[in-house]
């Protein structure tokens, strides 16, 4: 077990050496270090995983508060479901690390921006290592702080310093719901250990709906809708963007954003029994899929499409959970992973190429001067749009089968979004690597497949898209579900199951899913190859189609609602309150105890004649007031 506290420690050990040696660190060495520290925390997660028992292990560092009978400890739990994540975070952590050697190795701010890498994956690493919510809201309030320094990295430019803002904001909003909820945990069973609070729930005769597990569920799942973007809590991680490209592959793939389902499934035993709380994450998770996937239809900037379509995936994730496919969310999360670090870290070597240009109406037929990353793209596109036999056809075909065996309408919209997926990422690929350059002649004059640095992380991230379906191959294909079997001990707790449909019915889904991605993969196809079409500029759109580019104007309602209020307040408590309280009463009582003791110490002016009469005085007042009580008693 200590091998789990080593885990963490590496990427802490690099943070601590790039971060305190800011500048004297030779370059050189610089990536070398944030580098190994991740691979060193991979190596340690690997051996974790091929040596585990199949047993939980709890690893006690120390006792951190003890109040009454409530005893909190700093404790890491090693399981399935935390080896799992271990595997996903060091491994594609590391891959982002190696490959931001070379895409940040001209940044002034290079070592800083490895110790903040290093701290943020230190940070992910102990949510998910905790035994206990305290230690897991610590990692949790840990990688807000890393998404605000990482988004905000380039912080001379006002924007990256708002969205920075805007990120932790957000996140703090959806975190007082998860802190709230861990309050409700303390109060209700007098432990925050995750084997002492299931255990409770399990022996204690709670029946499904119980009202406080119902309470305690809402509350976490508000800081899950803010830490893993969901309406109306998401409106943060488009804009997270701003940050450099492979922070984005690190939030939106690996870390960040995959908390809140981490969570949800950790506390499966909670929700498996507050079947009104996965309704609502059901339901809000098809809301999130649906509404950021018609956005990304008509994003131009090749982030920003991707950034939506994360919101989308997420919200896929969700749904698995609403329906208690708790295993089937995991499973997507995981090859999420591989194809969503892929396509930032793709979109990052394009953008590298084409001298920092986001815009896809600028590039076209990069496939020419951008062999590597366009076959890898591809992988990565072919995957998340749910086309077999890549990872994204296994995995999102999975929760949509459970979906529909809960809800009929939910797999319809679910199946809508899916249709939605295809479509803009392939128009994202079309636009990108097929047709003619769009761009200036000193652009195309630069363009240059990037360094092996970049290139072989995403040929090991194209491996994984495409075959990472096979780590839990369905029955109906001859697989033996692994990754669903090593996850069983997980829900053993969890008295109610997720109800898988018949295999005709499964087959038949899956033909239903394939045949919709492909026929918006061919539309596709025809409007931006055969037809050559090229979005118009910016503010030419018109009726719905002006009103999703512009994303809903969500982003301009909560302005109004909220922040202009919020403003306008304080503006008024600036003016006014700030005037006629702090200046008038507290300066005011300050100048008025200055003044009088001004006026008071002209008394001393150093006349022994006038401290004598002063004093004659004082002994007559004195035994005049003696004189009055005696007579009056």
């Amino acid at each position: 077990m200590s091998l789990a506290v080593l885990i963490p420690l590496f990427p802490l050990i690099g943070f601590l050496i790039n971060g305190l040696g800011f500048r004297r660190v030779p370059k050189s060495l610089v990536g070398v270090i944030g580098s190994a520290a991740a691979l060193a925390s991979f190596a340690c997660a690997l051996s974790l995983f091929l040596n585990f028992s199949g047993q939980p292990e709890v690893a006690h560092i120390f006792d951190w508060i003890t109040i009454g009978d409530l005893n909190i400890s700093m404790s890491f739990q090693i399981d399935q479901l935390s080896l799992l994540m271990l595997l996903i975070i060091t491994g594609v952590g590391s891959l982002i690390h190696i490959y931001s050697i070379g895409y940040m190795h001209h940044d002034e701010g290079f070592g800083k921006f490895f110790a903040f890498l290093n701290l943020f994956l230190f940070f992910m690493l102990l949510l998910v290592l905790g035994s206990n919510y305290v230690v897991m809201f610590i990692g949790w309030e840990g990688v807000g702080l890393c998404s605000y320094l990482l988004i905000g990295f380039w912080n001379k430019n006002t924007n990256y310093g708002n969205a920075a803002r805007k990120a932790f904001i957000m996140n703090r909003i959806g975190d007082l719901g998860f802190l709230l909820g861990i309050f409700l945990i303390i109060t209700h069973f007098g432990t925050v250990e995750y084997a002492d609070v299931f255990s409770k729930v399990a022996e204690g005769g709670y029946e499904s709906g119980d009202k406080t597990l119902m309470y305690i569920t809402l509350l976490l799942f508000v800081g899950a809708m803010g830490k893993s973007a969901q309406i109306p809590l998401y409106t943060w991680l488009p804009d997270a963007m701003a940050g450099p490209t492979p922070v984005s592959a690190l939030i939106h793939a690996a870390t960040m954003v995959t908390a809140g389902i981490y969570m949800i499934i950790r506390s499966n035993v909670l929700y498996s029994l507050s079947p009104e709380t996965l309704e609502v994450i059901g339901w809000v998770g098809t809301a999130t899929a649906l509404l950021a996937a018609s956005i990304g239809l008509l994003q131009n900037d090749i982030k920003k499409v991707l950034a939506y379509s994360t919101v989308s995936q997420l919200g896929y994730m969700f749904m698995g959970l609403g329906v208690m496919a708790y295993s089937s969310s995991f499973f997507h999360v995981m090859t999420h992973a591989f194809f969503k670090a892929l396509l930032f870290l793709g979109a990052g070597s394009v953008i590298h190429a084409m001298s920092d240009e986001q815009d896809i109406r600028s590039m076209g037929g990069l496939r020419k001067k951008l062999p590597i990353t366009f076959i890898t793209f591809l992988i990565a596109t072919i995957a998340i749009s749910g086309i077999p036999p890549f990872a994204g056809f296994f995995s999102k075909d999975e929760i949509l089968a459970h979906v529909y065996e809960h809800n009929k309408l939910m797999w319809v919209l679910a199946l809508a979004g899916s249709m939605m997926t295809s479509f803009y990422m392939f128009r994202l690929l079309f636009l990108t690597f097929f047709g003619e350059f769009r761009g200036t002649h000193e652009q195309e004059h630069h363009l240059h497949e990037s360094p092996i640095a970049m290139t072989a992380p995403l040929m090991i991230l194209a491996v994984l898209s495409a075959a990472g379906g096979f780590f839990n191959l369905p029955h109906i294909f001859g697989g033996h579900a692994s990754l669903a079997t090593f996850m069983e001990p997980l829900f053993a707790q969890s008295h109610v199951e997720a109800h898988a449909p018949d295999e005709a019915t499964e087959k038949m889904l899956m033909i239903i899913s394939v045949i919709a991605a492909l026929v918006s993969a061919g539309v596709a196809y025809v409007i931006y190859v055969s037809k050559k079409a090229v979005p118009d500029a910016d503010g030419t759109e018109t009726g719905l189609q002006k009103v999703v580019y512009n994303k809903y104007y969500i982003d301009e309602l909560y302005d109004t609602v909220f922040v202009k209020p919020i403003t306008a307040l304080s503006n008024i408590f600036s003016s006014f309150v700030e005037f006629l309280v702090i200046d008038l009463i507290v300066e005011g009582i300050g100048k008025l105890v200055k003044g009088l003791s001004g006026e008071a110490r002209l008394v001393q002016n150093g006349t022994t004649g006038y401290y004598i009469f002063a004093m004659v005085i004082s002994i007559a007042v004195m035994l005049i007031w003696g004189l009055r009580i005696f007579i009056l008693g």
